[in-house]
């Protein structure tokens, strides 16, 4: 009688979402980028654990505190990436423009005085009890789906919507600027730009906007004192190495310090209290140190191999909205990865991007995965056709 029973899966599997029992029907594609993700979140985890232990014993007596909280954010992400998964993504792009209202009233809502919450000098943070929620982080994933969506029928809609849609990215943009936030503000742009280039508008257009978003950069940095620092801190950070060159030497010294093979997990020097938020902005860092060049460039390949597949899922989609979240998904997860090794190595000025699915967050492990969802969902529909049964032909009597 086995044979006759349902294979559906229950509903409570979904809720230990690594051993989902409906992957065996997805794509090739579809079924190596979740691997990938899952490695990436595993190896992020690793490193979080070894980053943060020190501190969270000395700041709370548990060596397990940060640990355990990002536990519990991506055990929530990751039901929400099952969950995504198996959604059609018409239905999430459709619902993508009251996400982004949604949002955006949560990043206003952070400039207003006593509704946001400050950490390091920003507001970016709204407090929900013992929980902070980051806006501009979750806009992420919804900015990809609606920027695909406008830029991907661009011909087809008129200039009245087209309008009123550069209208809200703008806000969007100059709200997160404004907590203040240059460089969520600068990926959230160039992720918009790239996904307009890759959809085909006219060179007029990408060429103002680049020009004009070059020019708020500019200005931006002009006059916030913090943000010139930083690019002098930048350019030489042995100049001030006890001020405003700190982080950077800190992270050189812990990166140096990895020679070839590393110095061995659990066992970075740089990481007890000398360098500064070491288990979010400055987790390459650590990383670097334990399992050093070796370790480095295996963590580079695994971001090449993800960019790749990525392209290819774009390259291979017919789809013109689906093809532009895909590319959206790639600027997002390995640009954002690739800025924040930037930093640590010295090669760009120190912004507070987190690394995805590796630095300490709950706000950036869900759109980090939200976003992995998403790009598993374009392999899924691009690749696995709906099987249409043939009628049977009529006999004629």
């Amino acid at each position: 009688m086995d044979k006759f029973k349902s294979s559906k899966p229950s509903k409570l599997q979904y809720l230990v979402p690594i051993f989902d029992p409906d992957v065996q029907h997805w794509s090739a594609e579809a079924r190596f980028l979740r691997w990938l993700t899952l490695l990436w979140l595993s190896i992020g985890f690793i490193a979080l654990f070894s980053a943060s232990y020190a501190v969270a014993q000395a700041e709370t007596g548990n060596g397990w505190y940060y640990v355990i909280r990002q536990g519990i954010w991506t055990w929530v992400g990751l039901i929400g990436f099952n969950f995504i998964v198996r959604l059609p993504l018409q239905y999430l792009v459709n619902l993508a423009p009251w996400c982004i209202f949604l949002i955006l009233g949560l990043i206003l809502s952070t400039l207003v005085p006593g509704l946001g919450h400050e950490v390091y000098g920003a507001t970016r943070w709204i407090k929900l009890g013992p929980i902070l929620i980051q806006p501009s982080e979750l806009m992420k994933p919804f900015l990809v789906l609606q920027g695909a969506r406008i830029f991907g029928q661009w011909d087809r809609i008129s200039w009245a919507t087209r309008l009123q849609w550069i209208g809200i990215f703008g806000l969007i943009l100059a709200g997160i600027l404004l907590q203040p936030n240059l460089s969520t503000t600068a990926l959230c742009g160039i992720t918009l730009w790239l996904i307009a280039l890759a959809s085909g508008l006219p060179g007029m257009y990408l060429t103002s906007t680049a020009l004009g978003g070059t020019l708020i950069a500019v200005l931006s940095i002009s006059l916030r004192e913090y943000q010139r620092k930083r690019i002098t801190a930048f350019l030489d950070p042995w100049a001030d190495p006890l001020g405003n060159g700190y982080q950077l030497v800190q992270s050189l010294m812990a990166v140096g310090s990895g020679q070839t093979f590393g110095v061995g997990y659990g066992m970075s020097q740089q990481k007890l209290f000398y360098l500064p938020i070491q288990y979010t902005d400055f987790i390459f860092s650590v990383f670097a140190e334990e399992f050093g060049f070796v370790g480095s460039l295996a963590l580079l390949l695994l971001l090449l191999t993800y960019a790749t597949f990525a392209l290819r899922v774009a390259m291979n989609c017919t789809h013109r909205i689906k093809r532009l979240i895909a590319v959206g998904v790639m600027v997002v997860m390995v640009g954002q990865s690739l800025l924040n090794i930037g930093v640590a190595t010295g090669a760009l000025p120190t912004t507070g991007l987190p690394f995805p699915l590796f630095s300490y967050g709950g706000s950036s492990t869900l759109a980090s995965l939200i976003l992995a969802a998403l790009l598993i969902r374009v392999a899924r529909e691009s690749n696995e056709a709906n099987v249409v049964p043939l009628k049977k032909p009529a006999i004629n009597g």
